[in-house]
């Protein structure tokens, strides 16, 4: 006879066989439509739906709507997108497909083979993809010893991700099959293609975008919207990394065993410095350019990007003075507060624009200025510098969220501003289907420097990081094709050396904490990476300002 299990969602209670799935406790319980939930939390822990309970729990859902729901969606959508390729295309005419970037709402992708990208091709696969979503085929899960998985990868021809495993220390590897095709993929999955109904393609540049529903409207796909700077810096640094025979985490990790990391390493440094150098040169040559305005989000180097900028600004003739936005902090008791009641610092509100333009112009004038200092204690603003005057090479570095709103500078000309836009744009992926998103290399690396510098606890920046991609999502990335000219920050080795720095903080996170859960991610993702030491970094690389010893004071 089978024990009863009792479950209970809620208010609400029921008792099941033990063996039953949480595909059919959801059904029982979920009010709307039961797709809309993709995992469930049992007594705290993370389940895919085709799971049975065997104890007696507490069971909450994670649904379309939440962010954890929202990746695995996407996630999903890129196996059912690999298969209708290989149904459409034939594995002989697809030697592979690269998932290589997030771009707008959706993943920018390329093929390699004898089949070109067209639209009448990508007609065929979304044909195909919205005929399996009908069919609603269940995605089968496996768990295979790592010996026998790297064989079978060969077998398929996966080669990235036969290399990557060779390297992992786990004994067994999780696969997820729709029908006669067979994948890896890194996360949780929906139980069938049924849950798939939201997406579309859309051809752009040498390949493809995937464009897929967000969190905010997780049943609505949006036109795809071009977004080319980006998209350049982005394909940039993807050909350099192909270039360099480093497409995938197996890449860098042969790489690393191989000896050749100090080569790859001042070779990544060099080219971030000539970017540096072009920049400033673009500068120099412009001599109404008085304001160099740098935004970016979190961790992104900002700090270090600009006294590298001033480096190269001095070495071409120039005197640059660095000035931050956060000096022009309204009065603490004139700041905006959000709908909590806590003070909103990252909204442009929070700064004194009228006092910025103000100052800004009557240094363009000639004119002698006192800059304020803002004191965070006593939350007002001093007065305590001599006074500033643009000389004739003088320039000022300026940096802070806003600084490509263009309502920071409403008074000043456009002809005298100079705008950068700065971020970890991550161009390693794990392996072909599976990408590092640019939010986890930035978490990485605050976890890091917050450790280091702010004495944070990983518990603490988890739990705010939420919160700093809301402030982003608002107040920088709408402005980012503003710029005149983007920086990615990431160096492709970064993350095998912030492996031994992250791993230790992510371990003391308990497990009966909510910060848990992405803790374990994290965890989980840095185990792909063969860790390496930091001596080979410079002194004055980005790198320094997350894990210390740079020759910056920052």
């Amino acid at each position: 006879m089978q024990r009863e299990i009792n479950i209970k969602v809620g208010e609400r209670e029921n008792t099941y066989p033990e063996g039953t799935s949480f595909l059919q406790i959801v059904k029982d319980f979920y009010e709307g439509d039961y797709h809309d939930v993709l995992l469930v939390y049992a007594n705290g822990r993370l389940r895919e739906l085709p799971k049975s309970i065997n104890e007696n729990a507490t069971l909450e859902f994670e649904t379309i709507f939440g962010k954890i729901g929202n990746l695995t969606y996407k996630r999903s959508l890129c196996l059912l997108l690999v298969k209708a390729i290989f149904d459409v295309a034939g594995k002989k005419r697809t030697q592979k497909v690269r998932i290589l970037y997030h771009l707008g709402d959706g993943y920018y992708c390329k093929m390699a083979g004898e089949q070109k990208v067209s639209a009448d091709f990508l007609n065929k696969v979304e044909a195909r993809m919205r005929e399996l979503v009908e069919k609603d085929i269940p995605i089968q899960k496996k768990s295979l010893n790592t010996d026998d998985a790297i064989a079978r990868f060969h077998m398929h021809g996966m080669y990235d991700k036969e290399q990557l495993f060779k390297y992992r220390r786990v004994s067994k590897v999780n696969t997820y099959r729709i029908e006669d095709f067979e994948d890896y993929y890194y996360g949780y999955m929906v139980p069938s293609t049924g849950y798939l109904p939201y997406f579309k393609l859309f051809a752009y540049d040498e390949g493809f975008i995937l464009q897929m529903p967000t969190d905010t409207h997780p049943k609505e796909v949006k036109p795809a919207t071009p977004i080319d700077k980006l998209f350049c810096v982005l394909k940039e640094s993807t050909k350099w990394g192909d270039m360099q025979d480093i497409e995938t985490v197996g890449d860098l990790n042969t790489r690393i065993t191989a000896g050749g990391v100090e080569e790859l390493v001042l070779v990544q440094e060099a080219l971030q410095e000539k970017k540096i150098a072009q920049m400033a040169d673009a500068i120099s040559k412009n001599p109404k350019i008085k304001f160099v305005m740098i935004a970016g989000p979190s961790s992104s180097g900002k700090t270090t990007f600009c006294r590298r900028l001033s480096v190269q600004l001095r070495a071409a003739g120039l005197t640059p003075h660095a000035i931050s936005v956060d000096n022009y902090f309204v009065e603490r008791d004139c700041n905006p507060k959000d709908e909590n009641g806590n003070y909103d610092f990252e909204c442009l509100e929070a700064v004194d624009t009228e006092l910025f333009n103000a100052q800004l112009s009557d240094l363009l004038e000639g004119k002698e200025v006192v800059l304020p200092t803002f004191n965070f204690v006593s939350g007002h603003k001093e007065y305590t510098d001599p006074p500033t005057i643009l000389k004739e090479n003088d320039i000022l570095v300026i940096e802070g969220i806003h600084c490509l709103n263009p309502k920071l500078t409403y008074s000043l000309p456009d002809e005298n501003k100079y705008k950068i836009y700065i971020s970890a744009l991550t161009q390693l992926n794990i392996d072909e289907h599976n990408r590092i998103p640019s939010t986890d290399g930035r978490l990485i690396r605050r976890l890091v420097r917050d450790a280091r510098t702010r004495g944070a606890d990983a518990r603490k920046t988890i739990r705010m990081w939420d919160s700093v991609r809301a402030g982003e999502d608002k107040n920088i990335f709408p402005f980012q094709e503003h710029a005149d000219a983007m920086f990615n920050s990431a160096l492709i080795y970064e993350l095998a050396v912030l492996k031994p720095y992250v791993e230790a903080l992510l371990f003391g996170i308990p497990r009966d904490c909510p910060e848990y859960i992405e803790a374990k991610r994290l965890l989980k993702f840095m185990d792909y990476f063969v860790g390496i030491g930091s001596e080979n970094v410079p002194t004055n690389s980005l790198l320094r300002e997350f894990v210390g010893g740079g020759c910056f004071r920052i």
